[in-house]
């Protein structure tokens, strides 16, 4: 399974993996960037319901996301509260299924020194498995550059969006892939890149990255398109752009993009049954 990011377009995301567990639907292997990283761990641990929940639970709590958090602690997203003291102390993420779930798991952030996507496989929760996943979702300007295991990293959707030849490179041949942007969607030149020349001057190489993202996500969609046409990937795409925007503090908003990610995921339920049955 290839999870591609977008924020909190990832709950449509949510949405569809809370059906496949409810469904028992199981796979060998998962990738996520950016949310879907860290929406894409509860595929792991085998907790459905508690991306939505613990979204909405905190959607106005300012430890969560907010400007407050911003100039407080340098993360829109709390880095220390959303990945550490929120998933061991309030809406606690089940390390131990984490562990025994035979599923593979695998991030992927992008190195700050060398604009280049870094890989990660997470076998065990430890602190480090939560700097990971953080790392994939930190967005560039509203984040600290994430350090862990001698890497300086941020947002895994600058280097690799889309990571379905990567998985395809390491073995997994035949994938479901789920992306938050409806077909035909063409990504645009990132218009905040200014202000990321500025902040991250001292990274050339992630700059760059960041000024042809556009380029390399466009020639991603197309490659998803032509393995999906070779019977490679099971695509699902929400029907029209999704109403929600990176940032929100309205549970109700946030629960429509759920309903109509679990819609779609219904829809494909056994479109996805089939595909895994195939020899």
């Amino acid at each position: 399974m290839v999870l591609e990011g977008g924020a909190l377009r990832g709950l449509f995301t949510v949405g569809i993996l809370d059906v496949l567990m409810e469904n028992d639907v199981t796979f060998d292997g998962l990738i996520g960037v950016s949310a879907g990283a860290a929406f894409g761990c509860n595929m792991k641990s085998r907790q459905p319901g508690r991306a939505i929940r613990y979204n909405t639970d905190y959607a106005k709590d300012w430890r969560y996301c907010s400007f407050r958090s911003y100039l407080k602690t340098g993360d829109l997203f709390g880095g220390e509260f959303d990945y550490h003291y929120l998933p061991r102390h309030l809406d606690i993420f089940d390390e131990e299924a984490f562990d025994k779930n035979p599923m593979e798991m695998h991030v992927v952030c992008t190195d700050v020194t060398t604009g280049k996507a870094v890989y990660k496989q997470l076998d065990k929760c430890s602190y480090d498995c939560y700097e990971w996943i953080r790392a994939s979702a930190s967005m560039p300007i509203v984040s600290h550059i994430v350090k862990v295991e001698g890497y300086q990293l941020l947002d895994g959707g600058i280097a690799d969006s889309i990571p379905l030849e990567y998985f395809q490179q390491i073995g997994y041949d035949r994938n479901v892939v789920i992306l938050t942007q409806p077909a035909g969607y063409v990504k645009e030149k990132n218009r905040l890149l200014p202000l990321m020349r500025m902040q991250l001057r001292k990274y050339p190489a992630f700059i760059k990255a960041a000024a042809d993202r556009h380029l390399m996500y466009n020639a991603q969609t197309a490659y998803v398109k032509e393995q999906e046409s070779l019977g490679n990937a099971l695509v699902i795409r929400p029907h029209e752009p999704i109403p929600i925007g990176h940032i929100s503090h309205d549970p109700e908003e946030m629960w429509k993009v759920y309903r109509i990610g679990r819609a779609v995921g219904e829809e494909y339920l056994q479109k996805i049954i089939d595909f895994l049955a195939k020899p």
